[in-house]
């Protein structure tokens, strides 16, 4: 039976928009003995160990086919065309001190990298990289913002706990380490995923700008 299984899982992982969880596997093959899946479910993860091009992962809690890492230049060369789609550098700095900080607010953004982010953090809510958790009990209750499961998919982390040192993040996209992160470790604070209540996402004083 899992080798039955094997490539109807393979399919799903695939055709899946978002990490496929142990979870929905099971819901969808609910006619199957969980413990048939499980073999099955590993019995693919072994097979694609030896693989080519393509690695299966465990991410946000689900599985994923991706490329191996050591093709990464290649494939980065194929996504270098769509250039639009790819974030700057100031929000990416800006993603970085959420991503590090979080839950923190627009102006303790803005303090930080010493400018006016509101434009830069209403990019990050359209690509829903960020997302508003709530408002901080002080003066003026500004929103507070906070890493979603997209930007753990598409950076290719399980948790909050396998963010790299920010010294070693800021090497790798070829940036600054945004002032105020020196010497911050990665944030350890459960995120705020999809099925728990949150705050309408807006923008606190300025539309967003188109980053590009």
């Amino acid at each position: 039976m899992s080798d039955e299984l094997k490539p109807i899982i393979e399919a799903l992982i695939f055709a899946s928009p978002e990490p496929l969880t142990p979870k929905t596997l099971f819901q969808l093959l609910d006619e199957e003995p969980q413990e048939d899946v499980e073999r099955a479910l590993e019995a693919l993860r072994v097979e694609y160990e030896a693989r080519g091009g393509l690695q299966m992962v465990q991410v946000a809690g689900g599985y994923q086919i991706c490329t191996r890492t050591e093709f990464h230049e290649w494939v980065r060369r194929l996504f270098h065309q769509h250039s639009k789609q790819r974030l700057s550098v100031q929000a990416l700095e800006t993603l970085a001190v959420i991503a590090y900080k979080q839950p923190i607010t627009g102006p303790e953004i803005a303090e930080i990298r010493g400018v006016n982010t509101s434009g830069v953090v209403g990019t990050l809510l359209e690509r829903h990289f960020v997302k508003v958790i709530g408002r901080k009990p002080v003066v003026g209750r500004p929103f507070l913002y906070a890493t979603t499961r997209e930007f753990l998919n598409r950076f290719g982390l399980s948790d909050l706990s396998d963010l790299p040192k920010v010294e070693e993040m800021a090497e790798a996209l070829g940036m600054e380490v945004p002032p105020g992160l020196a010497a911050t470790g990665p944030a350890t604070e459960s995120l705020p995923f999809e099925d728990e209540p949150e705050v309408p996402e807006a923008p606190e004083t300025a539309p967003p700008e188109q980053v590009h």
